[in-house]
């Protein structure tokens, strides 16, 4: 193997160069491949901490909260001791212990329509795990306009979903964004967050562990996407179901005739007041 990799990598990495569809060639983009993950909450918990294992090279964390108490439940990159310190403070101490190699960036602050683009800027990916509408919608239309694959999960309660979305020129061109598969957001208060209506703990593991399956077979180029698809999850059930979903071409965002033409739409009242919801899960 004519790759780069120090005696130390080699062991670290060995069950990734084991498998074909990797091998060192693939760790190596792995090494090289940097993704911007929107929450170090409950989806973003097990995201970071898999993507940090697997050696993806630079994660950005995007993150404006602090760790309280009640977010031990769910939010396993916190400990204890981190109650009350910033919550990308407390993740990047977390990924520094599980993988040296990993260049952790944060950014203490919140997503919002003026700093999404610059953000996404310089990333090969970016994943979503926020808690509320305006958020996910906001995270869909700035990476279509910034051309960044999107891996979005949700939770709620015992139900969770996943689903990629790159349909940008250059990407996954036949698949949907968000707004193909949900118009546009419900209005404020319709459907409640996770702190309004709960959610089980160990879901958020599931469902993070999906995201970070999903983020790093797009970074290797490998597998079947799950664009054109979402995946749900029952819990309660123990059933996974895939549904093929199809871009709307009366889209407003990536339609034939689109009305969205940049992220201006986040600037109304009411998506502003849904933001102010806790989006961290």
């Amino acid at each position: 193997m004519s790759l780069d990799f120090s005696e130390s990598q080699i062991q670290r990495y060995a069950r990734h160069i084991l498998l074909p569809q990797v091998g060192g060639q693939g760790q190596e983009k792995l090494l090289k491949s940097k993704v911007l993950v929107i929450g170090a909450g409950g989806l973003g918990s097990p995201v970071l901490m898999y993507l940090a294992a697997a050696g993806v090279g630079t994660i950005g964390i995007v993150d404006d909260d602090v760790v309280d108490l009640s977010n031990l439940q769910r939010q396993i990159i916190h400990t204890t001791d981190s109650v009350g310190s910033a919550k990308v403070d407390s993740a990047a101490k977390t990924l520094n212990a599980i993988n040296p190699d990993v260049k952790v960036v944060l950014h203490k602050q919140r997503l919002n329509v003026d700093n999404a683009l610059d953000l996404m800027a310089g990333y090969d990916l970016v994943t979503d795990g926020s808690d509320n509408f305006a958020t996910r919608f906001l995270v869909n239309d700035a990476a279509y306009f910034s051309r960044t694959p999107l891996v979005s999960g949700a939770i709620l309660r015992f139900d969770g979903q996943v689903a990629t979305f790159k349909n940008f020129p250059g990407g996954h061109t036949d698949g949907p964004c968000y707004r193909c598969i949900f118009r546009e957001p419900p209005p404020p208060g319709q459907i409640p967050s996770c702190s309004e209506a709960g959610v089980l703990g160990v879901l958020c593991g599931t469902v993070g562990s999906l995201q970070a399956t999903e983020i790093i077979k797009e970074l290797l180029g490998i597998g079947e996407t799950l664009s054109g698809q979402l995946l749900i999850y029952d819990a309660l059930g123990t059933q996974f179901r895939t549904i093929k979903v199809k871009r709307d071409p009366g889209c407003p965002l990536c339609g034939e005739n689109p009305t969205i033409l940049d992220l201006s739409i986040h600037k109304n009242p009411i998506a502003e007041a849904c933001r102010t919801e806790d989006h961290r899960g």
